[in-house]
């Protein structure tokens, strides 16, 4: 080979090294990552979902302290899939988009999947603080009933349906919560009520006792039907949405939303610009674990301190939705799912990753020790006790998560996508 020849080799080697390069840091490989990941994991939240609406099955045909058990077991198991998919929240996605062809198509389902904190005496009788079982819920009402609340409208619950939840769903207000996990949650379980900085417990004490509803709530109780048809419907809306939410993420689907995202949709006028997506991406991730996680989720609860505004109250599994949400985020940031790469992620275009791997490798040993003071000391209601050693921790984690969500700024930057700090944090966050 003449040096002409050599010399014109080795460029066309450096060019197509460059270009593969810049291909493998274009937007086009973080939103294929994004997509698949989002594929793999609601796929896995929808088996999970069915597996659990066997075993509430199973309990409501033959009600016993054996199928509880395995009811709840799989209500737990079901938690774990679906706490990872929260961070494709706030993305403008098919979960919760608010607008646009989008939201008309998929309906922004996380309302009905996964709203909380939930006012417990609209499903159930709740024991108040004199002993006394409550009543005018759902479940001891026949014919019309109405939630309550600004512009409630009343809804027949003569026959409890997946129809009527779902009406009732969020119906006058966003306490009014018939629909998703924690209703099931409450159905299950029953009140968690260890109040002890806040009013006498009346129902169950303990840092490693959950809610203690009696099987006979659904054996002897004049209720007990009623109380197995709303678990039975419960379970099947849940694996309707999420059979929808599948859909928009479906491989081989011209016509859905992961088609558009990736520039693939049939009709092109559906396609998202590639900027637009990041835009929304990065943005959403900041806020979720900014504003939602660290703020919603984490800081109104120990530094209320308030049982009830602790995610999962009932069953006592806030540890387990604290450390599903983070790591749902950094799956994202990091473009793993379950152990596997998928690929460009968007923190590979960061040149300086120092100040965002402090902050995760302290946030990370916290949540551990949430986690592992939750299963072998005290529960997260205890944690978040103003005597307890643990609730100055969790505030730290509160303050690095939302320094978390800043950081997303610096992320989308070197993704080339601006945002300013308004655009990772919830204008309507609670100040707290």
């Amino acid at each position: 080979m003449n040096i002409m020849k050599k010399t014109k080799f080795i460029l066309l080697v450096l060019m197509s090294a460059l270009l593969i390069s810049c291909n493998k840091s274009s937007p086009d490989s973080i939103l294929n990552t994004y997509a698949n990941i989002a594929t793999a994991n609601y796929n896995d939240t929808l088996s999970d979902a069915k597996m659990m609406q066997d075993a509430i099955a199973n309990f409501v045909d033959d009600p016993s302290t054996k199928t509880l058990s395995e009811a709840k077991a799989a209500w737990l198991n079901a938690r774990e899939s679906y706490g990872l998919t929260e961070i494709f929240r706030l993305s403008n996605g098919p979960i919760d988009a608010e607008e646009g062809w989008v939201a008309e198509k998929y309906g922004a389902l996380e309302g009905q999947l996964n709203a909380w904190p939930l006012d417990e005496n609209m499903i159930d009788y709740t024991i108040d603080t004199k002993g006394n079982k409550t009543s005018g819920n759902i479940i001891d009402s026949r014919g019309m009933f109405n939630p309550g609340g600004e512009y409630a409208i009343s809804v027949n619950i003569a026959t409890i349906t997946k129809e009527a939840i779902t009406k009732l769903n969020e119906n006058g207000g966003d306490a009014n919560v018939a629909t998703g996990y924690h209703a099931i949650e409450f159905l299950l379980w029953g009140q968690d009520q260890d109040y002890d900085n806040m009013m006498k417990d009346g129902v169950t004490n303990g840092p490693l006792t959950a809610g203690q509803r009696p099987l006979s709530d659904y054996t002897t109780d004049k209720n007990a039907d009623r109380r197995k048809a709303y678990l039975n419907a419960a379970a099947e809306k849940i694996v309707d949405d999420l059979t929808v939410i599948v859909s928009a993420w479906a491989d081989g689907d011209n016509s859905n939303y992961k088609a558009a995202l990736l520039g693939k949709h049939s009709d092109s006028s559906k396609n998202i610009d590639q900027k637009t997506a990041l835009n929304h991406i990065f943005a959403g991730m900041g806020v979720f674990i900014k504003s939602e996680l660290a703020n919603e989720r984490i800081a109104v609860a120990v530094l209320t301190p308030s049982e009830e505004d602790e995610h999962s109250c009932f069953s006592d599994n806030t540890h387990r939705d604290i450390a599903l949400n983070y790591q749902g985020f950094k799956n994202i940031l990091m473009g793993t799912y379950n152990g596997v790469d998928y690929g460009i992620a968007p923190i590979d275009a960061l040149k300086d990753k120092s100040t965002i791997m402090s902050l995760i490798a302290s946030a990370e040993s916290k949540i551990y020790i949430i986690n592992a003071l939750a299963q072998t000391s005290r529960h997260f209601d205890y944690q978040i006790r103003p005597n307890d050693p643990q609730a100055k921790q969790i505030k730290k984690l509160k303050n690095e998560l939302r320094k978390l969500g800043d950081q997303m700024i610096n992320v989308a930057k070197a993704n080339g996508i601006n945002l300013t700090t308004s655009d990772v944090t919830d204008s309507e966050e609670t100040q707290i």
